[in-house]
Order: C-alpha cells, then sequence, then structure tokens
C-alpha cells in the first residue's frame, strides 16, 4: 500500500511538473532596428498589446538595435545564449542581417521577419508591406503632381536597408519612365525628421527655385521637408511632397494638403508576426489572436501559417479615410 501511495504521489508531482513547464510562457525576442522614430514605436508598442502578450502567454522582450547593425548582431548572440523561443527582426542592415539569421537558425530559434528584409532564404516567414510597391506609388504621385515634367529631390531612407533599397527601386522604376522628370539631388536622411529639415534647407539654398517636387522614403523625411520650405517661407502646397508610414503626423499633413502618404499598417506587421512566430512554436493547431487577419482576410489571408511571407496591403491616406487610419494610429502610438 505504501508502494502505491508512493507511486501515485510521484504521478501527482510529475503531473504537477509538466503543468508547470507546459504554463511557462514563450519567451520570443522583439528587435526593432530602432526606437526613435514613430513608426517603430508603433510597430513595438502594438506587439505589447497583443492578446498573446496582454494575457502572459508570450513574455516579450524588446530589444533597441539603435540603427546599428552590430548592436543588433550583439543581441541576437544574447538570445541565442539564453534560449529565446523565437525572434521577431526588423533589421536595419538587409545583408548583416543575414548572418544573424543564419545563427540563430542554426540554433534552432525561427526567426519571423518584419518590416524590412535580410537577404537570402534563411528566415522562417516575413510579414510586412512590398516597399518596391511604396516606391511606385510615391514617385507617380509627385510626377502626377508636377505634371509629368520638372526637377526632384529623393530623399532616403538609411542606406544599406532593405525599405531603402526596395522604395529607390521602385521610385527608379516610375521615373525611367518620364524623361522629363530630372533628379537634382539623391541623398539619405537616415528616416529622421531633423536631418531632413537640414538637408532640405540646404537643398533650397543651392537649387533656389529649381525644385518642383521631393519624394521622401518616409513620412519623418517628408515632414522634415515641409518644415524645411516653410523656414524658407515657401508654402508647401506648390512644391508636392510624398511620403510612406501614414505617421500621425503625416496623416494630419495629407489632411492639410500638404503632402501624399501610404499607410504601412505597424499593427498588422507586427502582430502577424507574432502569429506566425507562435504558430511556429506552439504548433498546427494553433489559431490566429490577432485581429487584423479578419480586418484584412483575403488581402492577406492566414494560410495556415505556414506561407513564407504575408504581405500587408498599402493604403493611400486620402480625406475620405485619413480620421479612420489616424484613429488605428492613436491606437497603437499610446
Amino acid at each position: 500500500m505504501a508502494s502505491l501511495k508512493k507511486a501515485v504521489l510521484v504521478c501527482a508531482l510529475a503531473g504537477m511538473a509538466a503543468t508547470a513547464v507546459q504554463a511557462k510562457p514563450i519567451r520570443i525576442g522583439v528587435m526593432p532596428y530602432g526606437l526613435k522614430a514613430e513608426f517603430m514605436q508603433m510597430w513595438t508598442n502594438a506587439l505589447k498589446q497583443d492578446p498573446a502578450v496582454k494575457d502572459g502567454t508570450v513574455d516579450l522582450v524588446v530589444f533597441d538595435g539603435n540603427y546599428d547593425a552590430l548592436t543588433q548582431s550583439n543581441q541576437f548572440d544574447t538570445m541565442i545564449t539564453q534560449k529565446y523561443d523565437a525572434i521577431i527582426f526588423a533589421p536595419i542592415d538587409k545583408n548583416a542581417g543575414a548572418a544573424d539569421v543564419a545563427k540563430a537558425m542554426a540554433a534552432h530559434i525561427p526567426v519571423i521577419g518584419s518590416n524590412t528584409h535580410v537577404s537570402g532564404d534563411k528566415l522562417t516567414s516575413y510579414v510586412g508591406n512590398d516597399d518596391v510597391v511604396a516606391g511606385r506609388m510615391e514617385a507617380e504621385a509627385i510626377v502626377k503632381a508636377i505634371g509629368g515634367k520638372g526637377n526632384v529631390v529623393i530623399i532616403e531612407g538609411p542606406i544599406g536597408q532593405s525599405a531603402q533599397i526596395d522604395r529607390s527601386k521602385g521610385i527608379d522604376e516610375v521615373l525611367a519612365q518620364h524623361k522629363d522628370v530630372k533628379v537634382l539631388q539623391n541623398k539619405t536622411a537616415n528616416w529622421s525628421r531633423a536631418e531632413a529639415l537640414a538637408l532640405v534647407e540646404d537643398l533650397l539654398t543651392s537649387h533656389p527655385g529649381q525644385i518642383n517636387g521631393i519624394i521622401a522614403e518616409n513620412d519623418e523625411e517628408a515632414l522634415g521637408a515641409i518644415q524645411a520650405m516653410k523656414s524658407k517661407g515657401l508654402d508647401p502646397k506648390k512644391i508636392p511632397v510624398a511620403g510612406v508610414d501614414g505617421v500621425a503626423d503625416g496623416i494630419q499633413a495629407a489632411k492639410r494638403g500638404e503632402m501624399t502618404t501610404f499607410f504601412q499598417d505597424a499593427k498588422a506587421q507586427s502582430q502577424g508576426a507574432l502569429d506566425v512566430a507562435l504558430r511556429v512554436t506552439l504548433g498546427a493547431s494553433y489559431k490566429p489572436r490577432s485581429d487584423i487577419w479578419a480586418e484584412y482576410g483575403d488581402k492577406m489571408p492566414w494560410n495556415g501559417g505556414t506561407a513564407k511571407n504575408y504581405t500587408v496591403p498599402w493604403t493611400q491616406v486620402t480625406q475620405a479615410n485619413a480620421d479612420a487610419i489616424l484613429k488605428k494610429v492613436h491606437e497603437v502610438a499610446q
């Protein structure tokens, strides 16, 4: 009888241990390339608001990449050493990030890309917008606004990041079809409003009266360009500006008719990536918990959570939809 009681006790303890193991949160590392600008702040905030994070299913640890490839590489080393269950990665450098993904995958840690790409095909999956399309859309908007001829300035993102590479590709594809549109300058402002302000002030001085349009590869840069025009006493409505992201200030500027922008859904990118990470970690029985899948439906199908790429649709900000998009932005800006 004593032996039987002992066996029952051992089984009970084993069951309790198994339950404890099952109840242990899934630890996921999140690696935005930097948290200075509004978009990556929204992207990160949306993850913190995800149902799986709020109910404790996921233990989310955010690492600030600080716009530096070496910093991100060191963060990968930390997560590999500490045996994280999965990583959500927005790299600052397309090529450098590929080596980081490879070493994580070699350690059997799945890596879900989001917002920006890495070279190669080592990622478990990718959830983000198509930046070549973004470049085409904003270039087309400026070409149309200037009547198909004139001089434009292109403000690029950080050189070597996939968004800079792909948006530049899309811009170049469109401008190649319009020989009467000339590029006066093509320089980076590193996604920074302040850098774009200084850059455009210099360009307006060195090319007085010659700039007919400005193509900025994100909203922060577009907003800096608008500030520069205002500082020179110029009406931004007379020099068309296009950006990408649909951050709050960009939407407000679009409502005022000062710029064109395209909404990049930070919540869909980051929460979508988290759902894919949980599908990889928990297996085929996992059902996505973010409401973004229902929102986009056939435009971005779940496909069992096993697709190699999930492409989030772009939405041009218009007078008709600006307030609705601004509401979405404010929901993840807290």
